[in-house]
């Protein structure tokens, strides 16, 4: 986790200017996540949403990490305000939570490099369970606290610690743990809502992204002119 003061808008813009516009617009992965058939079921008007995979402690971590990986600020709403917690809920009841999309057969390894690919046995489901088992465990020891009764300095230095691998877990590795955590944030906070995250297309319109519009035919030639119209998800929802 990135120690610069560097505004989130550009941080957001950086990633946005990487990934392929209809990634967003369909919910497919910013890394290998969250192509699934399946959407995240809403939950009932005015009803608080439980969550269907992690556990209630697991819960609080996820609710902490990714509030403090993106937080409100004076430039809009945060994580938290997005519903990425329910869209990575939501992701572990699908085929990418339970490893389908994958060649999951060995032999595994632990210790390849990064352009060979992922080489774990481990499914984003177990992941999920042993690494945030495993951090809750190192805050503990560390701070007697678990991660989410840290305050929010000290949570931003254990995400440092696990993205530059300074941390070692057992079951899964501190820094893949991490990087799973990171780019499910990401893709609950920019995929369409259709997925459960990005609620109100929050993320959109903090990138100024048009969401899946058909006809941008009467703008293509008129370069440095801002778009004057909000966003739209697959689902015809305006934002």
């Amino acid at each position: 986790m990135s120690q610069d003061k560097e505004p989130r808008r550009r941080f957001l813009r950086q990633v946005l200017a990487i990934v392929p516009a209809t990634t967003l617009a369909t919910g497919a992965t910013l890394t290998q996540s969250a192509c699934s058939s399946q959407s995240a079921a809403p939950a009932a008007s005015g009803q608080a949403y439980e969550p269907k995979y992690f556990t209630a402690d697991e819960w609080r971590f996820v609710n902490a990490a990714v509030d403090r990986l993106i937080p409100a600020d004076d430039l809009g709403p945060g994580a938290l305000q997005a519903d990425v917690p329910k869209f990575i809920d939501g992701q572990m009841e699908t085929p990418f939570g339970h490893g389908k999309l994958w060649y999951m057969q060995g032999p595994f390894h632990t210790d390849q490099p990064p352009e060979m690919g992922y080489q774990l046995s481990l499914v984003p489901r177990d992941i999920y369970r042993h690494g945030i088992a495993a951090c809750d465990a190192h805050c503990k020891k560390q701070y007697n606290k678990a991660f989410a009764d840290l305050d929010h300095a000290t949570q931003e230095a254990v995400l440092g610690d696990l993205e530059h691998a300074k941390i070692e877990f057992d079951a899964v590795p501190a820094r893949t743990f991490f990087s799973y955590l990171l780019a499910n944030t990401k893709e609950g906070f920019l995929s369409d809502p259709i997925h459960g995250g990005n609620k109100d297309m929050v993320g959109w319109k903090l990138v100024g992204f048009p969401g899946a519009r058909a006809d941008f035919m009467d703008w293509a030639d008129q370069p440095n002119v801002k778009y004057p119209y909000g966003p739209v998800s697959i689902s015809g929802k305006r934002g």
